[in-house]
């Protein structure tokens, strides 16, 4: 638990909701400076930032039972969902979207066999695990706030998804005028 250690529980959530907000508000601007007219990085940048916005600490307190890492897996599905309802209406997708998806996934994995882990088998002991998702969790979500604001296929995903699924009919938007 290195980094919640060194940065604090509470501080590295607050950074990573102002990483959401602040993609957001970038691409508010990019979008109005008709630099870039892809809308579908706009509303996947709301989505991602009203779903972080959501699920923070202060509304997970709200929670009868204490179930915070359910509660996130619950959230990253719903949020997946909002992403996916984004792509089905505007019918175009940026480089994002791709890491948006994967990351929610393996996050909501994580969440879930955390919430295995503490609440089911009522682990109470720190081991591996626990450093690896906390690693992976936070390392994961500063990409997703960093593809947000670069739109860029920066890891290779997209060469990755194309040698594996050759006929896939996910086409990236033009976000060049």
């Amino acid at each position: 638990m290195f980094l919640t250690e060194f940065f604090g529980l509470f501080s590295l959530s607050a950074f990573l909701m102002w990483g959401f907000l602040m993609a957001f508000f970038f691409n508010v601007f990019v979008y109005t400076l008709e630099v870039k007219r892809g809308t579908t990085l706009l509303l996947s940048s709301f989505v991602m930032m009203v779903s972080y916005t959501l699920s923070d600490y202060f509304f997970t307190w709200l929670s009868i039972q204490n179930t915070l890492y359910l509660d996130w897996a619950l959230y990253d599905f719903a949020t997946i969902a909002g992403l996916i309802l984004v792509y089905i209406f505007i019918r175009k997708t940026t480089p994002s979207f791709l890491y948006l998806v994967l990351g929610l996934s393996i996050n909501s994995i994580f969440f879930l066999c955390m919430y295995l882990d503490m609440y089911i088998y009522k682990n109470q002991e720190p081991w591996f695990f626990w450093d690896l998702y906390t690693f992976t969790v936070n390392l994961i979500d500063l990409i997703m706030i960093i593809v947000l604001i670069v739109d860029r296929d920066f890891l290779g995903l997209h060469k990755l998804k194309n040698k594996f699924f050759k006929g896939s009919s996910i086409q990236p938007e033009n976000n060049f005028s």
